[in-house]
């Protein structure tokens, strides 16, 4: 249910909370001018603070008055006056051209520039081409639009109110929005107790490198195809060690991305480098890759048996069955023997092509449906809903450092390689009840409990209690038990590669998962890791190949 926010300030009142927050948690890591920020803000009157809030939570650093008005603050220039002495923000700044024109609209750009001719009815990207070179000097707003009534303010540290943001929330991807969202009542969250010491931070050189991290990745994300600042973005990654697991892999992730964009350019020694050095889930193998494609066959044979020692993860293990014989070809070796898995159950099916709009998933899902049987399109959500349901109590536990805000989705080590080693207690518990028969009361109570609420596995608005239901009297508790156990392992690659369907048969007690492959559709890697563990598990997983009827 939406709410209605009464409290007009509740924006202010968030932001305080922030500082608030910080104050207590990390007084120890702020800088001389955070703390200074801080002290100051509190001293302001409220229409100031307020005005000042809008900002931060605004896009842009530029703002015209008019566009400022809010009851509660009442004039916008009026209580920027108090502002203006702390320097956060400037009346009247100086600007470029081009920042003017995402200023104003049409009309005033006629009005500023005097514009007549083709020119006039030109688009504002046409006139600022033409304008440029004849205004390249930033000038005062009021004096590019002498004849305007309204003031513009620009507001100067964002980057602070960043760093700010970044102490409380741990990332830069959640913003102010969240409180709103869960004032409303549309996000709720999880409430999970841990104390004033559990923070994301630890120093202030985390804070450093959380910052130069983000700062290299945004320069990569706005890279152009072929750009040379790949090179130079490489060259200032930080190579040397962290201290910090959490941002050690945030730097190996984007070094993974870098040796991705090399393999794309066929920079193949270049991306061989970079994997080379990478620690990041899939690195050796891409290196193995690109060493074979770069026609370096002695030494991606020579990386291949050594990951056939110890293969970090089943993608790697499904990588090396791969490329060990196509290597062991082209070196002359002798290509050594693998078990193949059982092949799962085939179903293949000639339907007339349907009119309208239609997936391959619904046209089979219609085709197999009956009454008794029912079919629903799950792919990952049936699994990891029940999954996450079954052991919220676990993914929920207050582990020192997996909390440290209220607007958690999920633990913040959720895809760390530890993540079940450190709640192993909690997760054997909750596995427990699949033993005893108890988990359909519990996952139920979780349903009803906790509704709504964020959660890393539950897809609320996917699945309704009836296909739980359906589920837990159709699905064999062993066969749960198999999926959860899997999911553990590998939390980020485990969670996905489910069949798209599942078929119930409640009244004899069991089920099929369907794949649905349509024309031209290959099973993509994750999937044929789930349909090889459920054929060497006994649990029922059929590949549907769908091909249409040619018509009369």
């Amino acid at each position: 249910m939406i709410r209605v926010l009464e409290n007009e300030f509740y924006y202010l009142d968030n932001f305080q909370r922030v500082l608030d927050w910080i104050g207590q948690r990390y007084a120890d890591l702020l800088d001389d001018e955070e703390q200074a920020f801080i002290a100051a803000f509190a001293r302001l009157p409220r229409p100031s603070q307020a005005l000042f809030v809008r900002m931060v939570m605004r896009k842009g650093s530029l703002f015209r008055a008019s566009k400022m008005h809010y009851p509660e603050i009442g004039c916008p220039v009026a209580a920027a006056q108090d502002l203006l002495p702390t320097g956060w923000i400037a009346l009247d700044p100086t600007l470029h051209i081009d920042a003017l024109f995402d200023l104003l609209v049409k009309p005033e750009i006629l009005d500023a520039f005097a514009l007549s001719g083709p020119l006039k009815s030109a688009r504002k990207p046409a006139q600022l081409e033409a304008l440029r070179a004849q205004h390249g000097e930033p000038r005062p707003f009021s004096q590019w639009y002498p004849g305007c009534p309204d003031t513009v303010f620009a507001i100067g540290v964002k980057p602070l109110c960043d760093r700010l943001r970044l102490l409380f929330f741990g990332n830069l991807h959640q913003d102010w929005t969240e409180f709103v969202l869960s004032d409303l009542g549309l996000f709720r969250y999880e409430q999970v107790e841990f104390s004033e010491s559990s923070r994301g931070f630890r120093s202030r050189q985390d804070i450093e490198h959380y910052l130069q991290l983000h700062a290299c990745r945004e320069r990569f994300d706005a890279l152009e195809p072929g750009s040379e600042e790949l090179r130079a973005i490489l060259h200032e990654l930080p190579r040397h060690s962290f201290g910090n697991d959490w941002l050690d892999s945030r730097r190996e992730k984007l070094l993974f991305r870098i040796g991705q964009q090399l393999e794309k350019d066929k920079d193949w020694e270049a991306a061989h480098a970079v994997y080379a050095e990478c620690r990041f889930p899939g690195a050796r193998s891409r290196a193995m890759r690109v060493l074979e494609k770069d026609g370096r066959f002695d030494q991606a044979y020579e990386l291949f048996r050594l990951a056939e020692q110890a293969p970090e993860s089943e993608a790697e293990r499904q990588h090396l069955l791969r490329i060990g014989p196509r290597l062991a070809r082209k070196l002359g070796h002798a290509a050594s023997r693998t078990r193949r898995a059982a092949p799962a159950a085939r179903l293949d099916l000639h339907l007339p092509i349907p009119h309208g709009e239609w997936r391959v998933e619904g046209v089979v899902l219609g085709h197999l449906h009956r009454e008794q049987s029912p079919v629903y399109y799950v792919e990952n959500t049936l699994a990891n809903t029940l999954f996450g349901l079954l052991c919220w109590p676990a993914v929920f536990a207050a582990i020192p450092g997996a909390f440290f805000h209220p607007f958690h989705r999920g633990p913040a080590d959720l895809y760390s390689p530890d993540f079940h080693q450190r709640r192993a207690r909690e997760f054997e518990t909750c596995l427990a009840r699949l033993d005893d028969g108890s988990h359909v009361d519990a996952i139920l109570a979780t349903w009803e409990e906790k509704a709504g609420i964020q959660s890393p596995f539950v897809a609320w608005d996917w699945l309704d209690r009836g296909i739980i239901e359906l589920a837990l009297r159709s699905i064999p508790a062993a066969h749960l038990k198999l999926w959860f156990r899997r999911i553990l392992q590998d939390v980020k690659d485990n969670r996905t590669g489910f069949p798209d369907l599942i078929q119930f048969f409640p009244h004899e007690g069991r089920y099929d998962m369907i794949e649905v492959k349509g024309p031209g559709d290959r099973l993509q890697d994750n999937q044929l890791r789930w349909i090889d563990y459920c054929a060497e598990h006994g649990m029922p997983v059929t590949v549907c190949y769908l091909q249409w009827q040619e018509a009369a």
